[in-house]
Parts: structure tokens; C-alpha cells; sequence
């Protein structure tokens, strides 16, 4: 099963390979791993998406690690996740306008034109992205690659407004 961890590490040199090779040591399946700067520029969010059956034995494992400062297990109905993709596509003859309208449905923009191919960008939820890709793989995918996922926890909405 999937699940999606977001953890906060130290901003140091070296941190990214001690979490990946302890998960690959582990045996946990590393699906997808982003790491950037947060609005601390001391710490780096990451965000993991690991297929593990049990959980709770990932996130021992990361808590033992010194650099580590907080993990979060994100629900996918209380966060929002998004994926970026570059895919080139295929599009020869009187495919380049069926290959481009569908592109206008995914809100996803051509970055690069091709005689034969072009190259699109499409970011949005994990889903909206992989709808895009097999939508447009019939035509020919010459090239294909995703970034990490990334993700937060939504605000809470049901907040109490304090009076003033």
C-alpha cells in the first residue's frame, strides 16, 4: 500500500541519502521523493510516497535518524498533492490537432514543438496527470518523465473564529 509521508529534515549536506539508502535497507519502496527548501531556510520538506505494508515500522525507522525533525503521515483526502510532467508526444499528421485539444482539456501547455512532436507540460493531483499520459498514449509517447510528488496538509476549515 502507498502512503505519503511529508518530513521535515535539517538543511545539511548528505541528509537525502541517509533517508533513501535507510528506506532501501529497509526494503521499502521508495515510489516517488521530493525534497526543496521550506520558508526556514535551516530545514528542507520532503515529501515521500513509500509502498510499505506497515507504517508505523517506516517511521520508526526515519525518527532514528538524527536529522529528522518531524513526519507527517498525509491523508489523501485531507491534503493536497500535486505531480509535474514533460511528455512528448507523437504527432504526425492529423494527429497534431486531436493530440492538442486534448492537451486544452488537461490545461497542459506545449513547451516545445516539433516537426514530428511536442512536448507538453502538465502539472496538477496524481490523477490529473496520469489521465493525461494514457489519454495521450495511443498517439505515441516518445518521452516521458514526472517529478516527485509533493504535498501539505489542507488548512483546517472548520476552525472556530474567535470574536474580537
Amino acid at each position: 500500500m502507498k502512503h505519503t509521508l511529508s518530513v521535515l529534515v535539517e538543511n545539511k549536506a548528505g541528509v537525502l541519502a541517509r533517508v533513501s539508502s535507510l528506506l532501501a535497507r529497509r526494503g521499502f519502496n521508495i515510489h516517488s521523493l521530493a525534497v526543496g527548501p521550506t520558508a526556514d531556510e535551516r530545514i528542507s520538506g520532503m515529501t515521500i510516497v513509500v509502498d510499505a505494508p506497515e507504517l508505523e515500522q517506516v517511521k520508526k525507522q526515519l525518527h532514528k535518524l538524527v536529522n529528522v525533525v518531524k513526519i507527517t503521515e498525509l491523508d489523501p483526502q485531507s491534503a493536497v498533492e500535486r505531480e509535474i510532467a514533460l511528455v512528448r508526444v507523437s504527432t504526425e499528421g492529423s494527429k497534431r490537432s486531436d493530440v492538442l485539444e486534448m492537451a486544452t482539456l488537461f490545461d497542459a501547455t506545449a513547451v516545445d514543438v516539433g516537426v514530428s512532436t511536442i512536448l507538453f507540460l502538465v502539472a496538477g493531483s496524481p490523477d490529473k496527470v496520469n489521465d493525461f499520459v494514457e489519454l495521450v498514449r495511443p498517439y505515441g509517447i516518445t518521452d516521458l518523465i514526472k517529478s516527485g510528488r509533493v504535498a501539505l496538509a489542507r488548512d483546517q476549515k472548520n476552525r472556530k473564529l474567535r470574536a474580537t
